[in-house]
């Protein structure tokens, strides 16, 4: 099975209405749900998109969101974290968040070359970025 990785920016467009991406999140989720791919996000996104999603969707959502199965939820290693640091250091010219530099490693660990995204991080730490099943 191909995997595919979620951000926070992907979770929350699909689950907020209101988000600017949301009808293209939605396509994406469902080209993915048709193509058999498996969906992978961190403990550190999952942190992260449920803080989103209670200030921009409401507390419902959020918690739909925690109790979604859809993904596998990959733990953040204390070994992870510090190649996350060491993201962060080199590359002083990004704005990498902690949650993104800990998504490139874990990507990084898994294999996962492609990302379910919509903020340029990704692509700019050079992650391909999913739009269509190719």
């Amino acid at each position: 099975m191909k995997l595919v990785f979620v951000d926070t920016s992907g979770i929350v467009a699909a689950m907020n209405a209101r988000d600017e991406y949301h009808a293209r999140a939605r396509k994406i989720f469902h080209d993915v749900a048709r193509g058999g791919y498996g969906l992978v996000i961190t403990n550190y996104v999952r942190a992260e998109t449920h803080a989103l999603l209670v200030g921009r969707a409401g507390r419902d959502i959020a918690l739909r969101f925690l109790e979604e199965t859809s993904w596998f939820v990959e733990r953040v290693s204390p070994q992870d974290e510090e190649k996350a640091i060491e993201i962060l250091r080199t590359y002083r010219d990004k704005t990498f968040s902690l949650t993104d530099a800990t998504s490139f490693v874990v990507m990084e660990r898994l294999g996962i070359d492609t990302a379910i995204a919509f903020d340029q991080h990704f692509p700019e730490y050079g992650v391909k970025i999913f739009e269509k099943i190719p």
